[in-house]
């Protein structure tokens, strides 16, 4: 990753806990902290996604997650799905990136753009 940690503003944080906790999960990545009004979510310990309320939300943004395989990816979608999240691109290849760039793409709390994308072959 290049960047440490990335954080947005939400405008209902316990939505935006309720549909991450439940889109990310299936990628390895939960809920690592809370700490003032903000949540802190990651793998193996280290948030490098925040959000929380306070301030004008982001306007919608494109947020993309890394998945260790295909599978995770279309758990993302389908977890995404039924937390809520409307479709944006089921899961799938994007050749016009790469011949094993593998995403799904939904639009989930304040109309951001969430990706969850795999870039290795298939198994």
């Amino acid at each position: 990753m290049i960047l440490d940690h990335i954080g947005i503003a939400v405008s209902d944080y316990e939505a935006s806990k309720r549909f991450f906790d439940a889109a990310l999960a299936p990628l390895g990545i939960g809920l690592v902290t809370e700490t003032h009004g903000w949540a802190g979510y990651g793998a193996q310990g280290k948030p490098e996604f925040w959000f929380g309320e306070g301030g004008e939300p982001q306007r919608p943004m494109h947020l993309a997650f890394t998945a260790s395989s295909r599978e995770q990816v279309r758990a993302f979608y389908d977890a995404a799905l039924a937390a809520g999240a409307k479709d944006n691109g089921p899961p799938g290849i994007r050749a016009h990136y790469h011949p094993n760039y593998y995403g799904a793409f939904v639009i989930g709390p304040d109309g951001h753009n969430v990706e969850a994308v795999c870039h290795g072959a298939e198994e």
